[in-house]
């Protein structure tokens, strides 16, 4: 008995130790490549879905659809706002998207865009001060705001080089249901009546 027998006792214990690790390394190796192709995809989409969202790190906005104009507004210095999408959300709010032209001849910065509001002063050049405003339920909605009081919107609107073209979004409280058309204003520029999709 000794030494000798517990030897041998140990190896098949060992070799069926042996035989589950390469059945668990081959099963994690092999057929699963769908597998990793959907949470592939869906970490795409989940990012995706984030850039759309709230974030207000990242001011890059939704893409919106190049070929619908709902409105297109243009104001002194050759700058033209092209609004390409006004989209509700089951998130209750309303999401603007669309593009900023410097179709004029000198560098634009929009630091007068982010309105008069002491509270949004620190999102510096951006859409902070933009509104939608409700004529039938004779409402007003300013721009939402994150925990640091930066706005949902486009921020960073500076150095705009004549002939460049930059994605522009601001993100609302949602109007009721019942209201489909409302008011974009945006300070020193004409307001422009758009309709509200929904999401």
């Amino acid at each position: 008995m000794g030494i000798q027998q517990t030897a041998r006792g140990r190896r098949p214990a060992v070799a069926v130790a042996l035989v589950a690790s390469a059945a668990l390394m081959v099963s994690g190796c092999g057929g699963n490549s769908d597998k990793g192709t959907k949470s592939q995809s869906s970490a795409t989409k989940s990012s995706s879905t984030k850039s759309t969202g709230s974030s207000t790190q990242d001011s890059s906005p939704p893409t919106p659809e190049p070929t619908a104009t709902l409105a297109q507004i243009k104001g002194g210095q050759g700058i033209t706002v092209t609004i390409n999408s006004a989209t509700r959300d089951t998130g209750g709010f309303v999401t603007v998207s669309g593009t900023l032209t410097n179709n004029g001849q000198s560098v634009f910065n929009a630091l007068g865009w982010r309105g008069q509001e002491v509270a949004v002063q620190k999102s510096g050049s951006s859409l902070a001060g933009a509104t939608l405003v409700d004529e039938a339920g004779k409402k007003r909605y300013y721009v939402l705001r994150d925990t640091e009081g930066l706005c949902l919107c486009t921020m960073g609107l500076t150095l705009i080089s004549p002939g460049e073209t930059r994605p522009i979004f601001a993100q609302f409280p949602a109007p009721p249901k019942s209201t489909t058309e409302v008011d974009f204003q945006l300070p020193t520029m004409p307001p422009a009546k758009i309709t509200i999709s929904e999401g």
